[in-house]
């Protein structure tokens, strides 16, 4: 792990500064035997451009003999004190922690020759009684609360300003100046700290409900000289400070932070910590472009590797676009509508992957990207910070702190364009959104309706998921949905069924209460066919609007409130209509029967492109048979 020391930490120390706890590395490690017969251990630290002696306290001997502290260690002084003892100053270390084990020397410290010659006459052992006693009076306080004690802070202490630092005058406490720390250096047992990097990302503002009431929330990434990277946090009255401030791409100097552990439920990046603005933290932007700082940093994946990712894991990924769906509307859970697009890459490694594009992604890069493609030509696409989803398959879709970039000057891009243009545009490629389950076996997923029946999908414990390409025969039209509940839970719509009471108001028994107007959610049931057979399917409110194009309020206004005859063509218009049908296929108890139940989870127009490329890579499979 690369870590810098604490510039001029010696000179800070020995000014009179203990308030702040710095990287040091240990040069050399002596042991004093004292008239006492106590043993004592004196060391040479280094801040990386001056060097002092120390002592460390008897209670942390146990360090230096199990080797966790030896030449070449980098640890960080947690406690500690200047003494001074026969007109010298001394650093006696009451508490410490070892960072680093052992390392080579960093920087270019001043080594003594003999280290019992220059400084020997101080610390010589018939001198050494003489030191032990002259500060172990200084030190028995402080180690004394140290053994009754359990000294590993878990968040950053609050920061106390220095005192005077020598021939610089008097500092003001609040003007204190905070160390610039490289990212990976970062710890909560530090003082204060400052650190200078680019902003690489910027999340959403976003709103939350808890028990302790409202809220709204948003996050930073930012990326150092050093390839450091860590998250930054901001809630609610500090994100009324900081959101409008930041901006993706410039860099800021910010201190006065509190790091905590990462919530990796959340947090991609490779820090085991991150940083919490409050209302003391400052953030500055850096007015000068500091060229050492890259814009971005990736890790990319091969799309065969991401065959084997971890759902839900995070991950970058870069490939040639070789297919565009339009972008369609879509109805989240919260009752909130949204956009998807969904385009498929593939590079080098024989793979290809669904890559959806959710939101504001959708009408940005997305519009770029189809409008490249339906020109002909076949852009490189990179995403920083996709989330990888094995629902059908396996594929990776953006999240709020997901980039894209489009034609990215960077080697990887390079390369793959060369690859491309030189034949890998004709090369087949396997998709492994398309045609592989994690499970194998009779859950592979391209099926017949035929094969559904006779392989008996469904009927073990696990649900089938299979994807059949087919037409709608038939819509039952008497109850395509239901009323619904549009209030709202935390940040999503209830959605139970309610029924309507007798004073003729919507009742809700799950929210326990009465309003005006309801909403209407598809429970479509449909009859699809392909060559082999039909099948009945139900089809909820998302897939719904996939299969008829527009919302079960509108449809439910057409047939009931206006008897419009536009109801009718809607229908008519969608039958014998070809789409990719992605299918939930899972036996079901109803009352004593039990019955398989087939559930349409996506259903997506016919991409001919696509499908002939399918159809080809089925061909080529089956020859080499």
């Amino acid at each position: 792990m690369p870590v810098n020391l604490t510039r001029n930490a010696i000179a800070a120390i020995l000014d009179g500064d203990i308030n702040f706890k710095p990287l040091v590395q240990v040069l050399d490690i002596k042991l004093i035997n004292s008239k006492s017969n106590q043993e004592r251990y004196r060391l040479l630290l280094s801040d990386g451009s001056s060097s002092h002696q120390a002592m460390i306290a008897i209670q942390l001997n146990h360090l230096v003999k199990s080797a966790d502290v030896r030449p070449g260690s980098v640890i960080q002084l947690i406690e500690y004190i200047c003494s001074d003892v026969q007109n010298r100053k001394i650093i006696v270390i009451i508490n410490l922690e070892t960072i680093i084990p052992e390392c080579e020397i960093i920087g270019n410290p001043p080594i003594p020759i003999a280290s019992e010659s220059a400084a020997g006459n101080v610390y010589s052992n018939n001198n050494a009684g003489n030191i032990a006693r002259g500060i172990n009076v200084q030190v028995a306080a402080a180690s004394n609360s140290y053994n009754e004690r359990n000294f590993r802070p878990t968040v950053q202490p609050a920061y106390q300003p220095p005192p005077n630092y020598r021939n610089h005058g008097s500092v003001v406490k609040n003007d204190a100046p905070a160390r610039i720390l490289p990212i990976n250096a970062l710890n909560p047992y530090q003082g204060r700290w400052a650190i200078k990097a680019r902003v690489t990302a910027k999340g959403d503002l976003r709103r939350y409900n808890n028990a302790k009431g409202d809220g709204k929330v948003f996050s930073f990434d930012l990326l150092d000289s050093d390839g450091g990277e860590i998250r930054v946090t901001c809630f609610n009255a500090v994100v009324d400070r900081f959101y409008d401030v930041i901006e993706v791409s410039k860099v800021y100097m910010i201190s006065k932070g509190t790091l905590k552990p990462a919530q990796r439920n959340f947090n991609h990046l490779k820090n085991e910590w991150e940083i919490f603005l409050e209302s003391t933290s400052t953030v500055d932007l850096c007015p000068d472009e500091d060229v050492s700082i890259p814009r971005q940093q990736f890790s990319f994946r091969p799309i065969s590797e991401i065959e084997s990712a971890e759902n839900n894991s995070i991950l970058d990924m870069i490939g040639i676009v070789i297919a565009v769906n339009p972008s369609v509307p879509i109805l989240r859970k919260n009752g909130m509508e949204t956009q998807r697009r969904i385009i498929n890459l593939k590079d080098m490694s024989g793979r290809s992957i669904e890559l959806t594009l959710w939101g504001d992604f959708c009408n940005r890069e997305g519009q770029d990207l189809q409008e490249m493609f339906e020109s002909g030509y076949f852009p490189v696409i990179a995403v920083k910070a996709a989330k990888v989803n094995d629902f059908s398959g396996k594929s990776v879709g953006t999240i709020s702190s997901t980039q894209l970039f489009v034609n990215p000057d960077i080697p990887e891009a390079h390369k793959l364009t060369e690859w491309f243009q030189r034949g890998g545009k004709d090369c087949a490629a396997q998709s492994i959104s398309k045609d592989v389950m994690p499970l194998g076996g009779k859950n592979e997923r391209r099926k017949t309706i035929s094969q559904i029946k006779d392989e008996g999908l469904g009927r073990s414990e696990k649900p089938d998921w299979v994807t059949v390409k087919a037409t709608i025969a038939f819509i039952k039209t008497d109850n395509f949905c239901y009323t619904a509940c549009p209030l709202m839970i935390g940040d999503r719509r209830c959605n139970k069924k309610v029924t309507k009471s007798g004073n003729a108001r919507w009742v809700c028994d799950r929210c326990n209460q009465e309003f005006e107007e309801c909403d209407y959610r598809y429970l479509l049931q449909a009859q699809i066919q392909d060559h082999s057979g039909v099948v009945w399917v139900t089809a909820f409110q998302e897939t719904g609007e996939e299969i008829l194009g527009c919302p079960a309020n509108e449809l439910y206004k057409l047939k009931s409130e206006e008897q419009d005859d536009r109801f009718a063509e809607i229908i008519r218009s969608k039958i014998f209509v070809p789409f990719l049908f992605k299918l939930k296929i899972k036996e079901e108890t109803y009352g004593e029967e039990q019955r398989v139940k087939t559930t349409v989870v996506r259903a997506d127009k016919i991409d001919y492109v696509a499908e002939s490329r399918h159809l080809l890579d089925t061909i080529t499979k089956h020859r080499k048979r």
